[in-house]
């Protein structure tokens, strides 16, 4: 299985509200996430911090919303069409979310280990237009690396995949369980792109048509 981190922790102190709710293409940000990564991923974490409560309420009942008019229904026959097992996602909130996005991206990736996953894809939930597509095809490349090395040496092939648009590198990453144990034990790093540049052995790039990939909404509502 795949296990998916939404990082939604952030105060969105530029957005002047809070970033994980705020709607593109008729759903929050946070939505998006969870229903991008679950084209590649079994199950999804979602990392909260600031008004994280609230913020669980508000998805939990966008999600409600969906199931209950049949929103949902595609994203499932993708899912199962990629061998995926379902739709699951689970709340996770890091008390420690003001240390910066580093920590939660720890966090997350922590509790995603605990699922013992083939391979880990984090995304920032302020790329809300990245498409379901990058997110399969990140997860399909990633296994088929991990496949092809030798049994002995599969566990500990620490790698990452990152994707890039016209040369622009973004988001999502997905990384193997190796990395992804390094990177959460990693409290020397300064941000996520040093934690994986400190303990990756091999760093690719997966090029792809999609320009939500280096598309950070941080900014504004647009």
């Amino acid at each position: 299985m795949i296990a998916g981190v939404l990082l939604a922790a952030g105060a969105s102190r530029r957005m002047g509200s809070d970033k994980a709710l705020v709607r593109s293409g008729g759903h929050s940000f946070l939505v998006n996430g969870v229903r991008h990564l679950w084209a590649g991923c079994d199950s999804v974490v979602v990392v909260l911090g600031s008004n994280g409560a609230a913020i669980r309420r508000g998805a939990e009942a966008e999600f409600e919303k969906l199931v209950k008019s049949g929103g949902l229904d595609l994203d499932l026959r993708i899912a199962q069409h990629h061998g995926l097992r379902g739709l699951e996602a689970h709340f996770l909130l890091n008390p420690k979310w003001r240390q910066g996005m580093l920590c939660s991206a720890r966090t997350g990736i922590a509790s995603a280990l605990a699922l013992d996953p083939a391979a880990v894809i984090v995304l920032p939930v302020d790329h809300p237009k990245v498409k379901a597509l990058t997110v399969a095809s990140l997860a399909r490349v990633l296994l088929e690396a991990l496949a092809a090395c030798r049994p002995r040496d599969r566990a500990e092939f620490s790698y990452a995949l990152i994707p890039r648009h016209r040369r622009r590198r973004g988001h999502p990453i997905a990384i193997t369980p190796a990395l992804a144990r390094a990177v959460a034990a990693d409290r020397a790093a300064a941000d996520l792109s040093d934690a994986i540049r400190r303990n990756a052995r091999l760093v690719s790039y997966l090029d792809v048509d999609d320009p939500g990939v280096a598309i950070n909404r941080n900014q504004g509502r647009g």
